[in-house]
């Protein structure tokens, strides 16, 4: 009987849904305080996941929830750059 593979699960800050890890997109801020999006998720840093979807990130950011999982006030050019990079994402 082979062994089943554990997913790992990550809680959108938009929809506060648990997902596969796999299925979110990754928000990291490194050791210098610099926000960037990981699509990869290999990113050394604090992560916050949110859903592929624009409806997700604007909730999460309407909410101020990167700046509760991340402890620090986050610029709205960092946010505009996420939200062009999900747009183009969704292309």
């Amino acid at each position: 009987m082979q062994k089943q593979k554990k997913i790992p699960l990550r809680m959108c800050l938009g929809c506060q849904e648990m997902k596969p890890k796999k299925e979110l997109i990754r928000v990291v801020k490194n050791q210098a305080g610099e926000i960037s999006i990981d699509f990869k998720g290999k990113k050394p840093g604090r992560g916050a996941y949110i859903c592929n979807n624009i409806e997700c990130f604007r909730k999460a950011r309407k909410g101020k929830k990167f700046e509760k999982a991340f402890s620090q006030a986050i610029d709205d050019q960092i946010y505009q750059q996420i939200e062009e990079e999900l747009e183009t994402q969704d292309e």
